[in-house]
């Protein structure tokens, strides 16, 4: 956790809250889990508590010490609009979030109605700053109501986590949305992503415009089946993403549609 990351679609993470509860099949292996209950009862390590939901509030001003713009994974070691999280405490997140504006924060959620329920108070005759983007991740078609709730969300910057991706999603809505991330569970229960899910999403991408982010293949070991889809990889980001950099390198090039951005952009 901190100023660098092995996660392919960002630079940072930052935790200002660990742990969390499953609520979806999409839980069932969560890596999280599985890193932080490593070291449950290890006396003076940051996760000595395992998996238990945990304030962290001397982080809560990290990102305010990166100098350079640097696009941040909110919390990929919990969810920030978990039930048990204060208000007060999401507040103090989102405060740094504003004050630290040169930075891309990207919020991500499975628990989509208590999050459009906070940005409606937070925001209630705008939307969040176009620099904190806030996503909901999607596992299956029956999760898809996270999608509709998305869509009302009182936020500029809009995207989908179809992560870890475990069937079809059908034909989904995707207007209004800026980004969309597919990728394969991993880890040693990973169940495995078919090529037809990933392509089903891929492509309606292409038809509403939407910037589209392939991650992984997934497997034991995150990076055990590549990147590549239908013989190329996929590193799309939003049109005006403020921190382009080359997230992977040998990506070929094609034309894209105007709505689109890439990372290895020149």
């Amino acid at each position: 956790m901190g100023e660098t990351t092995q996660i392919e679609w960002t630079d940072a993470t930052w935790n200002p809250v660990t742990g969390c509860t499953k609520i979806t099949g999409g839980c069932d292996f969560c890596y999280a889990e599985r890193f932080s209950e490593r070291f449950r009862g290890t006396p003076g390590h940051a996760f000595e508590n395992g998996f238990d939901l945990t304030l962290r509030p001397a982080r809560l001003k990290q990102p305010l010490q990166w100098r350079d713009p640097k696009r941040i994974f909110v919390n990929s070691m919990s969810d920030l609009f978990h039930k048990e999280v204060p208000a007060s405490f999401v507040d103090a997140v989102f405060d740094t979030m504003e004050a630290a504006s040169w930075h891309t924060f990207q919020v991500l959620t499975k628990r989509s109605s208590l999050m459009v329920r906070y940005l409606r108070k937070r925001y209630p005759h705008g939307l969040a700053p176009s620099h904190i983007w806030i996503g909901v991740s999607i596992e299956d078609a029956k999760n898809t109501v996270r999608l509709k709730h998305l869509k009302t969300a009182h936020a500029s910057v809009k995207f989908v986590s179809f992560e870890p991706l475990l069937g079809p999603v059908g034909k989904i809505d995707l207007s209004g949305i800026a980004w969309v991330i597919v990728g394969g569970e991993s880890g040693p229960h990973c169940r495995p992503m078919r090529e037809d899910w990933a392509t089903e999403i891929r492509d309606q991408c292409h038809a509403f415009r939407v910037a589209f982010f392939f991650k992984q293949w997934g497997g034991v070991r995150p990076k055990s089946g590549g990147r590549e889809l239908h013989g190329r990889e996929w590193n799309e980001y939003p049109l005006g993403d403020r921190t382009q950099k080359h997230i992977a390198k040998g990506t070929k090039r094609v034309r894209q549609p105007l709505s689109w951005s890439r990372a290895d952009r020149g």
